[in-house]
């Protein structure tokens, strides 16, 4: 009888929510008005579009007027990136910072600052991935629009301290983004205690749907739109919002500050069961960034003498579905830009694996992969050397 499969793949993207989508489906249906109507089909849209706001704003402890809606976080990210060194750039302000492990939107987003005149600065991180605080020092100047930081690492799942980076940023005048696509759910988010600016996150990394997330904008924050148009969103991003989506990812965002802390608990257990499993049947595999302080969903590991092609292959092929690393990087035949980052030889980091763990995991499927995994390498390994 064949098994289940078994999805490793969470940091990607996540299964819609139940209650997510029962909550989305009237908006599909008889409340299917555009907000931005003055009928009542309108009203009905404008209220649960309002409603949708006020309830994302409470999970991330903001003004419902500092919520701003969009596509997903490779939107929000270069929206905060773009559009605060856009507004800033005639005041002195040209350059902007970021690190050398964001995801590709922030690091994109940085190189257009760069083509458009302005100045990109990257700065230092440790062996694990963690910003190191002189270069912060170095490069976080009065002449900076925005600092822009990754809360967790997509591919490793490091945790920076982005209430105490973004302290420091404050202090020198310099507005702060961070990326926290893979944070939110995870880790305590709270805009009324903690000084960023801007923040990214993305609706399908906790059980909404692709197509929808939103970006928080702090009262004051200077900002020119990407996307011009209509008057929505106080004129922050024109065209007709995507009201079920914009329902689907409050609801998935009230669940996951709910949950937050058991589910923290129950995937850092999984998590470390499966590693130090994993690591006691091949010796010589390596965790990165093992020695820092990382997000509990988050596994990433190579073995010596093998490829993540040729494993994450033998793997599907048993119904195991892990990845490589960042799935907007899929398909790239260079090494990971974050690992590479760290220091890690081209080889480890060709061969490195990344499970990532969310509510629909379950200890069977650590079992059945701590049982496979170093099967699928020693038969690696003897392919390699024969």
């Amino acid at each position: 009888m064949a098994q289940p499969p078994i999805y490793l793949d969470n940091a990607a993207t996540t299964p819609v929510r139940e209650e997510v989508f029962e909550a989305m489906r009237p908006f599909f249906g008889p409340k299917f008005g555009n907000p931005s109507s003055i009928h009542s089909f309108g009203r009905e849209a404008r209220a649960a579009l309002d409603e949708a706001r006020e309830r994302l704003a409470t999970c991330l402890g903001a003004h419902p007027d500092e919520v701003s809606f969009n596509s997903c976080g490779t939107e929000g990210d270069n929206t905060a990136v773009l559009c605060l060194w856009r507004a800033m750039r005639d005041t002195g302000r040209n350059a902007v910072v970021t690190t050398p492990i964001e995801h590709k939107a922030v690091l994109a987003a940085a190189h257009e600052v760069a083509h458009e005149g302005g100045e990109e600065r990257i700065l230092d991180v440790d062996s694990n991935g963690v910003v190191v605080d002189a270069s912060f020092d170095e490069h976080v100047r009065d002449d900076v629009a925005v600092t822009s930081v990754m809360w967790v690492n997509n591919e490793t799942g490091v945790i920076q301290d982005i209430p105490a980076l973004a302290q420091r940023a404050k202090d020198r005048g310099v507005a702060f983004h961070t990326d926290a696509v893979q944070a939110f759910g995870k880790v305590v988010v709270d805009a009324r205690t903690q000084p960023f600016d801007l923040l990214s996150i993305s609706g399908h990394k906790i059980g909404a749907p692709k197509g929808i997330g939103a970006l928080f904008i702090r009262r004051g924050t200077p900002f020119e739109p990407l996307i011009r148009g209509g008057s929505q969103d106080r004129g922050r991003r024109a065209g007709t919002e995507n009201l079920a989506y914009v329902v689907g990812l409050a609801t998935a965002a009230e669940l996951a500050v709910a949950e937050r802390e058991q589910h923290w608990k129950e995937t850092e257990h999984m998590r470390d069961r499966l590693q130090a499993l994993l690591l006691a049947a091949i010796p010589d595999a390596v965790v990165h960034s093992r020695g820092a302080r990382r997000a509990p969903h988050v596994l990433n590991i190579s073995v010596p003498g093998t490829d993540n092609e040729s494993m994450l292959m033998a793997l599907d092929l048993r119904g195991i579905a892990c990845s490589g690393g960042s799935a907007c990087q899929s398909g790239s035949v260079t090494p990971s830009h974050v690992l590479s980052a760290l220091g890690v030889e081209p080889a480890l980091a060709n061969a490195a694996v990344r499970m990532s763990f969310g509510p629909i995991n379950t200890e069977a499927d650590v079992d059945r992969v701590a049982e496979l995994f170093p099967k699928l390498v020693a038969k690696a390994r003897s392919m390699a050397a024969a």
